[in-house]
């Protein structure tokens, strides 16, 4: 399966930006859907996730502000993500994963202006 992965920019405080990841496949067989992101000099940390297609997790940082969810019409992965804080500014990559099987996308670039 590859990723796709859009929708970065440069977002202002307290603004809005919505990711995309398109898969070449059908995301329907997908045991988890996540969103990953990794800021300079920081380790890639989990943003969210959506299991078999029914739990939905968000790492504290995120809880009320950003929402992950799934089009299988469109293979698409999406993440809202609203009052953006500086702190915010990562590479977010998409990630997918299928029993022992791991895929990433290539990355969209997040920055978050004070």
């Amino acid at each position: 399966v590859q990723l796709q992965a859009s929708g970065g920019g440069v977002v202002q405080t307290g603004g809005s930006l919505r990711l995309s990841c398109t898969a070449s496949a059908s995301i329907h067989a997908l045991d988890v859907m996540a969103w990953y992101r990794q800021a300079p000099g920081k380790p890639r940390e989990l943003v969210a996730e959506i299991i078999s297609g029914a739990i939905v997790n968000y790492v504290d940082s995120v809880k009320g502000r950003f929402t992950i969810s799934r089009d299988i019409a469109k293979n698409t992965l999406y993440l809202e993500m609203n009052s953006l804080k500086p702190e915010d500014t990562a590479v977010y990559y998409c990630n997918a994963q299928r029993g022992t099987l791991k895929y990433w996308g290539q990355g969209t670039l997040v920055t978050v202006s004070s």
